[in-house]
């Protein structure tokens, strides 16, 4: 399978490029390469190409998906490349390029964004939420037709029913939308009192999902078939939910792994302790190791995030500091006297200081 083109080189702008100049650029090449006016060959590909890169860059959501996945990131996303020759030049010049119309197409609903905000543990076990959202729905009073109940629509005056009007150009005789009744060669006499002809009527709907253990904060999970309804009998649009997860009391997480913060004093530090920790799972002993170091990191095997759709956790890495007690009893007091003389006045230079180990295990490279 040939390896498609960036999609911003096929349209001649730059990835910044607003939407209006997208738009210029889809018209200008639109008109240049259609195959009815430009018959050199390769002509149709080309506007076919630039048709798909249109498709794509002119949706906020696929453009969104594109420059940060590339052309993997359109994956599963449903969606028509093919605007139809005519489409495109009654789109942007007013005319069709001759021939019938098709009527009444169907068409997919456009998709829906929620953002879901988890606990800490919601993200990491997986959950099931009750949401609520907003969407249209068909019409309960009309069913969609528009009409108000014991009407129906009648054939459109200014086309007869053909949903176009035929004009001379300087392409020759093209095919004009009806812009009386906007193609479907009918119009609603009676429009319906609740969406006023439109079909549609706005709900508020609530709906059950399952969230899957590991998600992280900018996940979205699909719900298929949970967006807007399509039009003219097209499927529905997807239900996209962007996860957030709130901040926790002690943990951080990177990837699968959780990173606790833990202050044990000299002596633990010093003698080697067991002290309890919080995990996501209740507290746990861990073992403090005789002559533990400011910026060790112990690891907890299995105490992490499970992994997202496969079988396995991360682990729980805790990153040991040293308190230094600001006060201290005359006992205390004297006793690190008495210590202090047993170990002498040296002091060692460190090849490498406490920062570096914390970069160290910020970059992956804990031992």
């Amino acid at each position: 399978m040939a390896e498609k083109n960036d999609y911003y080189q096929v349209l001649e702008v730059d990835r910044d490029a607003s939407p209006d100049t997208i738009r210029q650029a889809y018209r200008r090449l639109a008109k240049k390469y259609h195959p009815d006016i430009n018959n050199q060959p390769g002509a149709e590909d080309r506007f076919k190409e630039i048709n798909e890169a249109y498709a794509v860059l002119s949706d906020e959501e696929r453009r969104a998906a594109y420059d940060r996945f590339g052309h993997a990131g359109l994956e599963g996303m449903q969606f028509d490349f093919d605007f139809g020759f005519g489409e495109i030049f009654e789109q942007f010049f007013g005319f069709g390029m001759g021939g019938p119309r098709r009527r009444r197409t169907p068409r997919r609903g456009a998709n829906l964004r929620y953002e879901l905000t988890l606990t800490f543990e919601e993200a990491a076990f997986g959950a099931e939420k009750e949401i609520k959202f907003n969407r249209q729905e068909i019409c309960s009073r009309c069913k969609g037709s528009g009409s108000e109940p014991g009407t129906s629509p009648i054939r459109c005056r200014n086309c007869n029913g053909a949903g176009q009007i035929k004009q001379s150009t300087i392409f020759g005789t093209m095919a004009r939308t009806c812009p009386t009744c906007g193609g479907v060669g009918e119009t609603i006499s009676t429009p319906c009192r609740t969406c006023r002809g439109r079909g549609l009527e706005r709900r508020n709907v609530q709906k059950a999902i399952s969230i899957p253990a590991g998600v992280d904060e900018g996940n979205q999970i699909r719900v298929s078939g949970e967006g807007e309804p399509g039009i003219n009998g097209g499927p529905h649009g997807d239900l996209y939910v962007v996860i957030r997860v709130k901040p926790h009391r002690y943990f951080r997480r990177r990837d699968q792994d959780i990173l606790l913060d833990l202050a044990v004093n000299i002596a633990q530090a010093t003698l080697g302790a067991q002290v309890a920790v919080p995990t996501l799972e209740g507290e746990e002993i861990l073992t403090i190791p005789v002559g533990t170091q400011p910026g060790k990191v112990l690891r907890l095997k299995g105490m992490g995030v499970p992994y997202l759709r496969r079988n396995g956790r991360g682990d729980q890495l805790v990153l040991i500091s040293v308190e230094i007690p600001t006060s201290l009893t005359a006992e205390q007091r004297k006793l690190l006297e008495q210590l202090a003389e047993t170990l002498g006045t040296e002091v060692r230079p460190q090849e490498r200081g406490f920062l570096d180990l914390l970069k160290d295990m910020f970059g992956g490279l804990i031992d």
